[in-house]
């Protein structure tokens, strides 16, 4: 049996939600704990309540509807993703996996269809982790991976603290922030965020597992001097120290695996004048590979080229992990039920690695996990020139559909 989701009603309701937080460039700003997140969880919440589930929001702001299914002992199929955004992202990075949710849930009421096992929906608080680190917050809290109350006190750049601003939206629930029921298995839909589906003509992506990563930040310290009287022998230049180093994140990457990745997303270079050597820099290092030791190595090489640096330029250093995940192998059986969705639908269905880190990379500490991708137009994500297709958004979300309908079965 397949089932069939509304198109016009997902396409409208994709909208509806874009337009909370949404931008004159037709992304979105919707920022974890802000006032748009608080107007889109409202949003939520209505929309959950309308098709009669059974709405918990947990001490982490969580937000879950649970549908009950025919047999009360069986485990629950969780499907679902995030609502809150990058600055200035894309309108379907995580929303479209809560949608395409949520729209599981309304099919099923339409046709009065019972599953077997029961069926609840999440959208994850903070999975972004552009206002507070790290990403994917609310599920590593959920399933034990972080320290409630150290991300409590985790603050922002401004300084807001993490639990007072999840209190002043008023979604710091009761619910303690971890299962509270036997789960199944956990299926999200995301966009790719990369090329690889569209490149290869694919409609649809099964997603067999997640890369692990590595962030991190190296901060120099050299010696503030005017730019102009002071002989380049006498210098101590944090920056110059900083741009080599930045430059061998780029390189690196292609000495070690075909999917493996290094980007510098953020630097800070003190006093930041134009006339004045600069004194301190700090600035990131992120990689990522589906291969553990490849991760590591990468880390390694990076610290081997900032303690060279910092010797030729003469300047102290020191660095901080900021987060490492390991890679995610997800299990068969969700693997299969999403192929199997596809092929019975008649899309044409690609196996491939996500490049990204989603909720899913926690999820699957719990219980058996698996993801569906869409196609990204030119790979794009966290911008707002993120796009894809209607159709490509309907493929998705009917595949995701048939295979967690499937898993209820089982």
């Amino acid at each position: 049996m397949l089932v069939e989701v509304d198109r016009e009603r997902f396409v409208d309701t994709m909208k509806e939600q874009a337009e909370i937080g949404g931008t004159d460039g037709g992304g979105l700003h919707r920022l974890a704990l802000s006032d748009e997140d608080k107007q889109i969880r409202d949003w939520f919440a209505t929309q959950m309540k309308n098709e009669g589930l059974e709405i918990t929001v947990d001490e982490f702001g969580n937000m879950f509807g649970y549908r009950e299914g025919t047999d009360p002992d069986a485990g629950t199929v969780l499907v679902g993703s995030h609502l809150d955004s990058q600055p200035y992202g894309g309108i379907y990075d995580g929303a479209m996996g809560v949608v395409a949710a949520l729209e599981l849930v309304r099919t099923l009421n339409d046709e009065s269809i019972e599953t077997e096992r029961p069926i609840e929906i999440v959208n994850w608080t903070n999975e972004e982790g552009s206002r507070f680190q790290p990403a994917m917050q609310g599920s590593g809290v959920w399933a034990g991976e972080h320290d409630i109350e150290k991300e409590y006190a985790k603050t922002d750049a401004s300084g807001d603290v993490f639990e007072e601003e999840l209190e002043r939206i008023d979604y710091k629930g009761e619910t303690p922030a971890e299962p509270q029921r036997e789960y199944d298995s956990y299926l999200e839909l995301h966009v790719e965020q990369g090329p690889y589906l569209e490149e290869n003509d694919a409609d649809v992506g099964i997603v067999t597992g997640i890369v692990g990563f590595t962030w991190g930040a190296i901060t120099f310290h050299g010696e503030a001097d005017h730019s102009g009287p002071t002989p380049m022998h006498y210098r101590s230049d944090a920056l110059v120290a900083a741009a080599d180093v930045i430059t061998q994140i780029r390189r690196i990457p292609s000495t070690l695996g075909e999917r493996t990745v290094g980007t510098t997303g953020y630097i800070d270079s003190q006093p930041n004048s134009i006339n004045t050597i600069p004194e301190q820099v700090t600035f990131t290092w992120g990689f990522r590979d589906p291969d553990a030791d490849v991760i590591e190595e990468a880390r390694a090489q990076v610290l081997a080229e900032a303690e060279w640096a910092a010797e030729r330029e003469g300047v102290d250093w020191d660095y901080e992990d900021r987060m490492w995940v390991d890679p995610v192998h997800f299990a068969d059986r969700c693997v299969d039920a999403v192929a199997r969705a596809a092929e019975q639908l008649s899309y044409d269905g690609m196996r491939i690695f996500s490049g990204a880190g989603h909720d899913a990379t926690h999820t699957h500490k719990v219980m058996d996990t698996g993801m569906v991708f869409s196609v990204s137009e030119n790979g794009k994500s966290h911008t707002e020139d993120e796009y894809t297709s209607w159709s490509d958004c309907y493929a998705a979300a009917n595949t995701l559909a048939n295979a967690a309908f499937k898993l209820t079965t089982e």
